[in-house]
């Protein structure tokens, strides 16, 4: 590495941001696999300001330096994170990476970012300009391109305190651990009085970005069980025409059809 700072504090490092063009980094697991010679980054791991997970009555908001071992023993931290945040690597990897890295590398392979789609998450980023809460499906434009500037930091994530009990995450791999998804699911259901009042599904590492598909979920909000038993081919049948992957270590046939699966498995669970 070229050259490093340590700020104390979130205004030391948004005053340094906004007068140099520096790296932030925190856990650094992603950077040191690529290649850090003669860049500048700011270590931001030991900023209290997005060390801390706190309940603000609507929100459960997670520091972006929070580890992943931190957030899987919180028990404010919502189960669906918690299960998605347990898939990540290996202890040591955990130990480390932070939940705001998982992000800022607008890869449709992180594990924490489905559940944060299909848990309608909000992202707190702040510079020494403004702060800004953005909607975290639209933060991923495309595959590493991500909705912050070079003087923007990534400080908390928002996940809503209620709705979110039966949630349901999984992650399909080479092997048992250590393994980078080549598909992964996250989904959220909601029932009230005996009828749907939210559903949402999102799929990781099938494209660019994760997919989610709010159109096609509104076709059962306000159907009883029976109801949307009875529709259930045809949603499954929407998704397999609108998920669209990409080849890679696997084809995209096999992509879409465990897309296709995790959503029929994630549904029956739900009495669908």
């Amino acid at each position: 590495m070229a050259g490093q700072k340590y700020p104390a504090s979130l205004k030391e490092a948004l005053d340094m941001l906004a007068s140099e063009r520096l790296i932030p980094y925190a856990g650094g697991t992603d950077i040191m696999t690529g290649d850090p010679e003669n860049k500048d980054f700011i270590f931001i791991c030991n900023i209290p300001e997005m060390r801390k997970t706190e309940d603000d009555g609507s929100f459960i908001r997670i520091g972006a330096a929070c580890t992943f071992s931190e957030v899987l023993k919180n028990p404010l931290v919502p189960r669906i994170m918690r299960e998605a945040v347990a898939e990540i690597g290996a202890p040591a990897i955990r130990n480390l990476g932070t939940m705001g890295g998982n992000i800022a590398n607008g890869s449709a392979k992180a594990d924490t970012v489905p559940v944060e789609y299909a848990c309608d998450a909000k992202l707190r980023i702040v510079s020494a300009r403004k702060e800004r809460i953005v909607d975290a499906d639209m933060f991923f434009k495309s595959r590493k391109r991500t909705d912050i500037s070079p003087d923007e930091l990534i400080v908390e994530i928002l996940l809503p305190k209620t709705g979110l009990e039966n949630g349901y995450f999984k992650k399909v791999g080479a092997r048992a651990a250590l393994a980078v998804s080549r598909v992964s699911f996250a989904g959220v259901f909601r029932t009230y009085e005996g009828k749907i009042t939210g559903i949402s599904a999102a799929f990781g590492a099938v494209a660019e970005t994760v997919l989610r598909f709010k159109d096609i979920e509104k076709t059962l909000i306000g159907k009883t069980l029976k109801e949307a038993s009875a529709l259930k081919s045809d949603f499954l049948k929407a998704y397999c025409d609108a998920v669209v992957p990409i080849s890679g270590r696997v084809s995209s046939d096999y992509r879409k059809k465990v897309c296709v699966n995790l959503l029929d498995d994630f549904l029956t669970a739900n009495g669908i």
